[in-house]
């Protein structure tokens, strides 16, 4: 039985991308809709930062097609990505450590005038409150979760209808990366965002995504509900070539590759 998701906002279709020319994915397809959280895994070296960065500009195209809500964006340059729409939360280099809560997301916000960073920041509290009791902490003194979500913060002050996260939860406690996949980031696709979610914590991503690829050699190897590969025996031996049982308890789960 095929789940049923909504209309893709992010379509790639049969994308190629990699350095000096030299392809590391290969026709990959994948899509994304409006409050969904779509999930992509797979071992080191299967090109998940690569689809990243080809996503949000910073690699170019060598071929296939990158739609964003009908609009070709496979040529754009990174900022024209960001005004159609795609935010990027990197692995790392997430915050300003020097500056305040406050000044990071003014920093979101540079491209907009006074009274509308100040709206808009005003949008990233009600959806983050507990930010409120932080706008004056400078970023280096912020806790895993803390940061994290400052860095989620910072980025949607551009109010984009695509989130993209690279591995959010790296380096950061079980617990802390809990409350940041199913406390934040679920935050954020019931705000009606789409949610393109790289993770290394991979039994934590399958609870909190809807929809799950995984991507082997620079390929798709499948692409199925996370109900679905859940209930799959086989899904640890498909692309970490150990147990799924590995993959579904804590400690192994943690270290799936990159």
């Amino acid at each position: 039985m095929v789940s049923k998701r909504p209309a893709a906002f992010l379509s790639a279709t049969g994308i190629s991308a990699g350095y000096s020319n030299v392809p590391v994915i290969k026709d990959v397809s994948i899509e994304v809709g409006p409050a969904e959280i779509v999930l992509v895994m797979g071992p080191n070296g299967a090109g998940k930062s690569t689809l990243v960065k080809t996503i949000n500009g910073e690699l170019p195209l060598l071929g296939g097609t990158l739609m964003l809500d009908g609009v070709d964006i496979g040529r754009l340059p990174e900022e024209r990505r960001v005004a159609a729409g795609i935010g990027y939360v990197p692995q790392v280099r997430d915050v300003f450590p020097p500056l305040t809560v406050m000044e990071n997301l003014e920093m979101g916000g540079y491209r907009l005038r006074g009274a509308e960073v100040k709206r808009r920041q005003a949008e990233v509290f009600e959806l983050f409150p507990q930010l409120v009791g932080l706008r004056r902490r400078l970023g280096r003194s912020l806790s895993g979760g803390e940061r994290k979500m400052l860095a989620i913060g910072r980025a949607l002050m551009a109010r984009p209808k695509l989130l993209v996260l690279d591995e959010p939860t790296a380096n950061l406690a079980p617990l802390v990366a809990d409350t940041v996949l199913h406390g934040i980031v679920s935050r954020v696709a019931d705000s009606g965002r789409a949610v393109l979610l790289v993770e290394q914590r991979v039994s934590l991503g399958l609870d909190v995504a809807s929809w799950g690829y995984i991507l082997t050699d620079g390929r798709v190897r499948l692409a199925a509900s996370c109900a679905e590969l859940r209930a799959m025996d086989d899904l640890g031996t498909l692309f970490l070539g150990r147990a799924s049982t590995d993959l579904a308890s804590g400690p192994a789960s943690d270290r799936a590759p990159r």
